[in-house]
């Protein structure tokens, strides 16, 4: 049982959402455990952990720029400074252990804790590994991965296959099909499209359904498009015109709260509430190739199209969706073909129920859906008694 964590890392949901699984996990164990966040001041965590119920310590770290910039000549100071910072936390926190998901802030703050002797763990979402973990890896008791063939960046002696963590409350879909309906105002008689582009949004996702918009109206499907906070006002505005609101007989429009905007048959939100909900009620899932997506996918069961981000260190989420296309459990579409391809994909699949169930049958074996126990588990038997 754990009393005490120290959880780092974030950047992304990809980071913040599997860190907060864990969170959940090792106080549905022990409703007494003390867990403190450690973070990057400014990020996204710095919002969403709060609003899950936990405190978070913000560390002044930035990433290292891909391109010539100022800040890259003053990270290393940064990382002192935070990594200063980071003592201090560890040290007044005094945890039993110290867990690092990835992303800028675990960095600091799991060097600062194996400095200091504290046992630290690594929880390694992607196919690749990222930098942050590799440079953590030797001085960690043990490395929680979701996909085979790491061993070539981890020592093999504590590497263990866990699984993504996911939180319970996105993958329990069973039976709730008609509630997502009623609750998407949708028609359970037509197939539905779902398509999720990380709660920021993806560019290339939004400019394949604008592009293919007409196409999406005027087919007997209905669509469930999450175009992310970073794009929904300037697409709003871009497709408030009579034409692209206009709705075919018998579809709902109009009516739209904040947040979404109806187009006759697609619907395009700003973020999705109930993510339960939406992959219940979904046919075809579209979305990046995020770690945390995948393992969503995998365990809801749902025919899918990934089009890996190319905006991401060493092509990570193409690592992700061959390891499930390699076994005939997804489609992949390119970044750079998406918005000719990815629709005419979609609307394709949507309507081939072979081809769905045997991507379906193919999925199932990859879910992981005790990946979160599985990762507490570890974490317990390392723990600093």
């Amino acid at each position: 049982m754990i009393k005490r964590a120290i959880v780092s890392g974030g950047g992304t949901g990809g980071h913040i959402f599997p860190a907060i699984a864990i969170a959940d996990e090792i106080k549905r164990r022990n409703p007494d455990a003390e867990i403190l966040f450690v973070g990057a001041t400014g990020k996204m965590e710095m919002e969403k952990v709060p609003a899950a119920g936990y405190k978070i310590e913000g560390l002044e770290i930035v990433g290292l720029k891909r391109k010539l910039a100022l800040s890259n000549f003053l990270l290393p100071f940064k990382i002192i400074k935070s990594v200063m910072k980071a003592r201090g936390i560890v040290k007044k926190f005094n945890p039993e252990i110290v867990v690092g998901v990835g992303g800028y802030a675990s960095g600091p703050t799991l060097k600062a804790a194996s400095m200091m002797k504290y046992p630290t763990a690594l929880q390694e979402q992607n196919a690749f590994a990222g930098k942050t973990n590799k440079l953590l890896a030797k001085k960690a008791k043990v490395i929680c991965v979701a996909y085979e063939g790491l061993e070539s960046v981890f020592p093999k002696e504590v590497i263990v296959m866990t699984g993504n963590p996911t939180r319970k409350n996105m993958v329990d879909i069973k039976g709730k099909e008609a509630e997502g309906f009623d609750f998407y105002g949708f028609d359970p008689n037509k197939k539905t499209i779902l398509i999720i582009g990380g709660s920021l949004g993806a560019r290339t996702l939004n400019e394949s359904v604008v592009e293919h918009l007409k196409a999406l109206q005027k087919s007997d499907v209905q669509v469930l498009w999450q175009c992310g906070k970073l794009y929904f006002e300037k697409l709003k505005e871009q497709l408030s015109t009579p034409e692209a609101l206009a709705a075919p007989d018998g579809r709902r429009e109009g009516g739209e709260e904040e947040g979404e905007l109806h187009l006759g048959n697609v619907k395009m939100v700003q973020f999705i509430t109930r993510m339960d909900l939406a992959y219940a009620m979904a046919d075809v899932v579209i979305s990046r190739a995020g770690a945390s997506s995948v393992s969503e996918l995998c365990i809801v069961e749902k025919p899918s199209i990934l089009v890996p981000s190319p905006n991401v260190a060493e092509d990570h989420q193409t690592k992700n969706a061959m390891a499930l296309v390699n076994k005939d459990a997804a489609i992949l579409v390119k970044d750079v073909e998406a918005k000719e391809k990815l629709i005419p994909e979609a609307l394709s699949l949507v309507q081939d129920e072979n081809r769905c169930g045997e991507l379906k049958k193919n999925i199932a074996p990859l879910a992981k859906p005790e990946a979160t126990a599985s990762i507490v588990d570890e974490l317990e038997k390392v723990a600093r008694k």
